[in-house]
C-alpha cells in the first residue's frame, strides 16, 4: 500500500511537470517563436540594428556586452524606454515606480553617449526596433543565471565575458579609493561590514540614505555624491577596488573589469563576476579574506 501511494505521488508529480512544460512550449510557440526567428534574421541580414531597453539601469548595462560584440559587424542604435512601470514590488527602488524614470535617464545618458560602440543613443520615441531587450522579462525561461547572458539568448550571439564592455576615462580627482555601494535590495543576511573600520579610504557612492545606514557599521566611511553615472563609472575606473551588492554600480565595475567584490544575493543569484580579479562571497570569513586579498594586492 505504501509503495502504491508513492507510485501515484511520483506519477502525478511527473504528469504535473510535463503539463507545466507543455504550457511553456505552447506559450513560446504562440507568442515568442516568431519574434526570436525575426531577431535572428535581422542579425544575419541587416547592417544596422535598433535596440530597445527599458531598464532597470543595471540590467541595461549588462546588455552592453552583446551590443559591443554586434557593433563589430553592425551599426548599433540604442533606444531607452522611459517611464515603464514596475509590475512587481521592488524594495526601496529610487526610480519612483519606474524601471527607468526621466530622472534616471538623465543620469544615465552621459555614460551611454560616451560609449563608441553605439552609433546613436536616445530616448525611444516610436522608432522601429529590431532587438527588444525587454524580452528577458517575458520569455518563458528561468532567468536565474548570469545577467549578460539573458541578452545572448534573445539575439543568438555570444560575447566573451572576460572582456570589458564599458570604457571611460579615470576620474580627475578621486583615485585609489575603496569604492562601495550597498543598496537596501539584494542584501546578504549572513554578513556585516563592521570589519571595514580597520581599513583606510572607504568611499560610498550610493544614495545618502544607503550611506547613512552603512555608516552605522563603518564609522570611517566617507560619502560622495556623483553628478551622474558617467562620473560614477570614472570613480570606479580609478578605484583601488570596488565592493558592492547586486545593483547598478556592480554592473559598471563588472563591465569595466576593475578589481571587484560582490556581496552575493542568496535569494536572487542573477549576477556572477567573470574574469580576473572578480570575486563574490556568501559568508563572513570569505568576505573578510577576499576583501583583505584585494586590499593587499591593489596598492
Amino acid at each position: 500500500m505504501i509503495f502504491k501511494k508513492l507510485y501515484y505521488k511520483l506519477f502525478k508529480s511527473k504528469k504535473k511537470n510535463e503539463f507545466k512544460d507543455q504550457l511553456k512550449v505552447n506559450l513560446f510557440k504562440e507568442k515568442y517563436e516568431g519574434i526570436i526567428n525575426q531577431i535572428n534574421k535581422s542579425v544575419l541580414e541587416k547592417k544596422e540594428l535598433n535596440f530597445l531597453h527599458s531598464g532597470t539601469s543595471g540590467d541595461l548595462i549588462y546588455s552592453f556586452s552583446l551590443i559591443k560584440k554586434l557593433s563589430l559587424t553592425h551599426k548599433c542604435n540604442f533606444y531607452v524606454g522611459v517611464n515603464k512601470k514596475f509590475t512587481y514590488e521592488y524594495y526601496k527602488h529610487t526610480g519612483e515606480g519606474y524601471l527607468i524614470s526621466e530622472k534616471m535617464y538623465n543620469l544615465l545618458i552621459p555614460l551611454l553617449k560616451s560609449q563608441n560602440f553605439f552609433n546613436q543613443v536616445k530616448k525611444h520615441e516610436n522608432e522601429k526596433i529590431d532587438i527588444n531587450l525587454d524580452l528577458f522579462r517575458e520569455l518563458p525561461l528561468n532567468s536565474t543565471f548570469n545577467s549578460p547572458r539573458w541578452y545572448f539568448h534573445i539575439a543568438g550571439e555570444q560575447a566573451d565575458l572576460n572582456d570589458k564592455y564599458l570604457d571611460v576615462n579615470e576620474h580627475e580627482k578621486i583615485k585609489k579609493r575603496i569604492v562601495i555601494q550597498r543598496t537596501f535590495r539584494h542584501r546578504n543576511i549572513y554578513i556585516n561590514y563592521k570589519f571595514l573600520k580597520n581599513y583606510d579610504d572607504p568611499l560610498f557612492v550610493g544614495i545618502k540614505e544607503e550611506y547613512d545606514d552603512l555608516k552605522k557599521q563603518v564609522p570611517n566611511l566617507e560619502f560622495y555624491n556623483p553628478k551622474d553615472f558617467l562620473e560614477i563609472a570614472q570613480i570606479i575606473k580609478s578605484s583601488r577596488f570596488f565592493l558592492g551588492n547586486q545593483s547598478v554600480c556592480f554592473p559598471i565595475a563588472e563591465a569595466l573589469k576593475v578589481p571587484r567584490l560582490l556581496e552575493a544575493s542568496p535569494d536572487t543569484p542573477l549576477v556572477q563576476p567573470v574574469g580576473k580579479n572578480g570575486f563574490d562571497f556568501y559568508f563572513q570569513p570569505h568576505f573578510e579574506k577576499l576583501f583583505n586579498y584585494l586590499y593587499e594586492n591593489t596598492k
